[in-house]
């Protein structure tokens, strides 16, 4: 467990929103942006990126760490836990996404913060305290994750992170709580049906992100555009800068529920297991994390989350289920 010097760090930035209430979520009522944003868009031909690194069989990137016992008390942390730190602070500081609809977006219905990531937020928060709105938020853009766990700037990172071996060098995460896949967003009149058909053309992606390094991997002769944020390649597709936009199928389906005039191709290229991201010193949280999603698995929460939000996808599928490595 790291030490109460978190707090001060957290503190001293004042960049985290005030943990009010909004509407019957418990979500907070505003959001502040509390990290620079790296805005240039840059492109390059695809194979001048470096690929995923190859899994050499060392590391299972979806084995996390087994919970250690059930689920204590809401506000009954064991004494001197990363839990009893954050209870006794009286929030959860939690790093999300505000611009992918379904997953974490501004809701104007809500005042606040809603998608599937957001609801994880919460259960997580009615874990700690028991009820969900006893958080505060910092939004990060993709390269920006690992990053604000490491300087201690929030406790946990939701944001539709793809959990790989490299990441795990920096922080720990979760067991895996939703198992996405990489396809391509088009104009629904352009003729295109899979990425080999965009070959020289402008495709976007997100600078940090798994899904712009898989273009590479992909060998498909594409120029890769690489911006801060999904919802910039949505509005560069939508303009005509690129001819499509790669990334997880989670994430397209909500741009394609944005705007009618685009629509999702292609099988998946790629495996993406997302996973609760959290600081290497937060073990005990990480297994903490872990009792709550194998509760969620067990009780409903996980289909009904996923029938809110991401029935796009298609019907409920089996929640992905847990790997520990001890």
């Amino acid at each position: 467990m790291r030490s109460g010097s978190r707090v001060a760090v957290v503190l001293a930035a004042l960049l985290v929103m005030a943990g009010c209430a909004g509407g019957d979520s418990g979500v907070p009522a505003d959001v502040d942006v509390d990290v620079e944003r790296p805005m240039p868009v840059g492109a390059q031909d695809a194979g001048e990126l470096e690929p995923p690194p190859a899994e050499d069989g060392a590391c299972d990137p979806t084995a996390s760490l087994r919970p250690a016992g059930g689920l204590p008390s809401p506000g009954q942390m064991p004494s001197g836990s990363t839990m009893a730190e954050i209870v006794d602070r009286g929030f959860l500081i939690a790093g999300v996404d505000q611009t992918t609809y379904l997953m974490g977006y501004r809701d104007p219905a809500a005042e606040g913060l809603s998608g599937f990531d957001i609801d994880l937020v919460n259960e997580l928060s009615e874990a700690l305290f028991g009820e969900p709105g006893n958080v505060r938020y910092v939004t990060v853009t993709s390269d920006q994750r690992e990053q604000v766990l490491e300087e201690g700037t929030v406790d946990v990172v939701v944001r539709t992170m793809t959990v790989t071996c490299e990441r795990w060098e920096r922080v720990n995460f979760s067991s895996v709580y939703f198992e996405a896949g990489q396809r391509l967003l088009v104009h629904r009149d352009s003729g295109y049906e899979e990425v080999g058909d965009l070959a020289g053309e402008r495709v976007c992606s997100a600078r940090g992100s798994t899904s712009l390094r898989r273009l590479a991997a992909h060998d498909a002769g594409l120029v890769a555009v690489e911006v801060a944020d999904w919802a910039d390649c949505l509005v560069m597709l939508q303009q005509g800068q690129v001819e499509g936009f790669s990334t997880d199928d989670t994430i397209l389906a909500g741009m394609a529920r944005q705007d009618p005039q685009l629509h999702v191709v292609g099988d998946r290229f790629s495996s993406e297991p997302y996973g609760m991201a959290f600081n290497q010193d937060d073990e005990d949280f990480v297994r903490f994390a872990n009792a709550l999603l194998a509760e969620m698995r067990q009780d409903g929460t996980w289909e009904r989350m996923y029938n809110t939000w991401l029935t796009d996808l298609g019907p409920a599928p089996a929640p992905p289920a847990a790997n520990y490595r001890d």
